[in-house]
């Protein structure tokens, strides 16, 4: 089976068709950038160029950058504040022509690894960190996904640990890696006090540079990189559209 997913982030908007059976991109990705401000009409309007991109007439999956609980977007940390409250759904589906169903970031890259990466087969309790312009997490228990965790959110030194751990810290304050792994496992280890997780993936740009600073981690917890890489939002948001396909 085929499904559109598509993956909205803060720099560029990028989906591809998907065998959601064998985990891969059945083309290559289509890529257009953020629209600056990421309001939701011009969101919307990229979206439906993307499908128009693969001429598509099925099922659409998307993971966003929100919280989202049926379908609506209830948080804007990184887009434009007028989501909020926003069916984004119903927006994305009246771009496209299509049944879009939509997803938290984070949690669609979570079901992807999960599925097809490095969480396969993996039981226990399971943190996704995608590690970019935030700090998105998803969390699965046995394999069961808590969707909307946003633990990138979590108080470190008075702020939100995202605003000191994040990729995007990293870049404004210039740091080396080496600089900022050491925020970056403070997170971690945060993290590993509050949770007690069996496993720890890193996914999300940063994770392809690992081998930078993956000796200053000192978490207890199992850590590995993500497999999927940046395919993993789009692959997991094709997975998580199966739903709108009556036969799967």
């Amino acid at each position: 089976m085929e499904i559109l997913g598509i993956d909205i982030g803060g720099s560029g908007i990028k989906g591809a068709p998907v065998d959601t059976k064998q985990g891969t991109m059945v083309a290559d990705r289509y890529r257009i950038p953020t629209p600056h401000g990421a309001k939701p009409h011009d969101v919307a309007e990229v979206v439906g160029r993307i499908a128009k991109h693969f001429d598509w007439k099925g099922p659409i999956g998307a993971g966003f950058p929100a919280v989202i609980q049926g379908g609506v977007a209830r948080t804007a940390a990184n887009v434009d504040k007028g989501w909020i409250g926003t069916h984004a759904e119903d927006l994305l589906s009246n771009a496209t022509g299509c049944p879009v169903r939509v997803l938290n970031d984070a949690d669609v890259a979570g079901i992807g690894e999960m599925r097809f990466g490095a969480g396969s087969g993996r039981q226990g309790v399971v943190f996704i960190i995608t590690i970019g312009t935030g700090l998105g997490t998803a969390v699965f228990t046995n394999g069961v996904l808590v969707p909307n965790t946003e633990l990138g959110h979590i108080e470190m030194d008075c702020q939100d640990a995202e605003w000191q751990a994040a990729d995007s810290a990293r870049q404004r304050e210039g740091l080396k890696w080496r600089e900022w792994a050491v925020r970056f496992d403070r997170y971690l280890n945060r993290l590993h006090d509050l949770f007690w997780p069996d496993l720890f993936i890193l996914g999300g740009g940063a994770s392809k540079k690992m081998e930078k600073f993956a000796d200053i981690l000192t978490v207890p917890t199992e850590l590995v990189p993500a497999q999927l890489l940046n395919e993993a939002g789009i692959i997991g948001a094709a997975v998580a559209a199966e739903s709108l396909v009556p036969d799967l």
